[in-house]
């Protein structure tokens, strides 16, 4: 019987092995209770072209005094934000990974966010 977090990370393997094959930059998408991460990759998988999250100090204090993270609102600031860094990186194009996590909530917040701020996938 594997764990919740095992078969998280089996549908994340699957995802990225398809992801590799395109070539092309992922955005890859890690969300815990408290926080939600952005990271734009290289196609080759080795360089990490932006990142944002609601862990950076900047972003704490646009949340506000209570900091949290893990909502829908903080989602939208950061698919925002990491469309901001990846086009200012020269990325346009990205392949969405959402690590295993089910599009919804703040993965779906945080997608379409992105897309709104001109980041195409």
């Amino acid at each position: 019987m594997l764990t919740k977090k095992e078969q998280r990370l089996r549908r994340a393997r699957q995802t990225r092995i398809r992801i590799a094959n395109q070539g092309v930059a992922r955005l890859s998408v890690n969300r815990t209770n408290l926080h939600i991460y952005a990271t734009v990759i290289s196609g080759c998988g080795t360089k990490v072209l932006a990142s944002a999250s609601t862990a950076e100090a900047e972003v704490r204090t646009t949340l506000g005094a209570s900091g949290k993270g893990g909502n829908a609102a903080a989602a939208q600031l950061i698919g925002k934000r990491i469309a901001e860094k990846a086009k200012a990186a020269g990325v346009e194009k990205v392949a969405f990974d959402r690590a295993g996590f089910a599009y919804h909530g703040r993965v779906k917040a945080l997608a379409e966010a992105a897309r709104e701020a001109g980041l195409q996938f």
